[in-house]
């Protein structure tokens, strides 16, 4: 006597793929989000009265207490810094230059940057701070 048994369908869904698509995006968001935000760390000093008025394509010049110059994200070597701003400006050089510097840079380090600016004949030059928060 030869038993024959039917073979039934599988009701379930297999979520194996699903599990390794998610893990395969999870490694590549976690390797890209380094490189998106790749930018300096400033700690910018405190004021008790703050700007509303926002530019639409600003040039930011960064500078960290390592001296270390960046150009609205992008680190630069401090001889480029004349070509990217006119780059940048497209030699407009009506264009305001916003400053984000840490408050524990010296103060021959900041002037000695706004120097190389402004010998490129950008005089319109903003010092942005953060505002304080109310106590």
């Amino acid at each position: 006597m030869i038993y024959i048994q039917e073979e039934e369908e599988l009701s379930e869904i297999n979520v194996t793929p699903f599990i390794d698509i998610m893990l395969v995006l999870l490694i590549i968001f976690m390797a890209v989000t380094p490189i998106i935000t790749n930018s300096i760390k400033v700690e910018l000093p405190k004021s008790s009265k703050q700007n509303e008025e926002k530019p639409k394509n600003p040039i930011v010049v960064y500078l960290n207490e390592k001296d270390e110059i960046a150009i609205n994200e992008t680190i630069i070597n401090a001889d480029n810094l004349a070509l990217i701003i006119n780059e940048k400006s497209k030699n407009n050089k009506e264009q305001i230059i916003y400053f984000h510097i840490d408050k524990s840079v010296q103060y021959d380090k900041i002037i000695r940057l706004m120097d190389k600016i402004k010998e490129q004949g950008y005089t319109k030059i903003a010092l942005v701070s953060q505002k304080e928060n109310a106590k």
